[in-house]
């Protein structure tokens, strides 16, 4: 009777862990608002990616913003930053495992929209 008790509280605490669960990347889907292609630099405290748009971009997950530098391939600039937010499972890996403090070190609790559509000004004549 013990053994089962332990097997799903062990259960239980390695599901509630984002470091255990989550993988570091996740994928955002990117694109412009006005459909156009074009080439973006994303960066954040854990990396720099640079993707032709639209594509889904693999982003190492972080507690700070993803900043965005864009340019469309005709010219059209585009900066901002995208906000991460806080995951549901640091709660349970709180409650159960470490008290998140391996996850508030991995970041791996945080998380990026899915997707994400950066706003850019009509081009010209249009």
């Amino acid at each position: 009777m013990m053994r089962k008790e332990a097997a799903l509280l062990l259960a239980m605490a390695t599901a509630g862990c984002a470091t255990l669960t989550n993988d570091a990347m996740t994928p955002v889907a990117m694109s412009f608002s006005d459909g156009s292609d074009g080439r973006c630099t994303l960066q954040n405290k854990r990396g720099v990616w640079t993707a032709q748009l639209p594509t889904t971009v693999s982003i190492r997950r972080s507690d700070d913003v993803l900043k965005y530098d864009c340019e469309t391939k005709d010219g059209r600039k585009a900066v901002g930053s995208i906000p991460s937010t806080i995951g549901g499972k640091l709660i349970a890996s709180a409650v159960f495992l470490d008290l998140g403090i391996t996850d508030s070190i991995t970041d791996k609790h945080r998380e990026y929209p899915a997707s994400f559509v950066i706003p850019i000004a009509k081009a010209q004549g249009q």
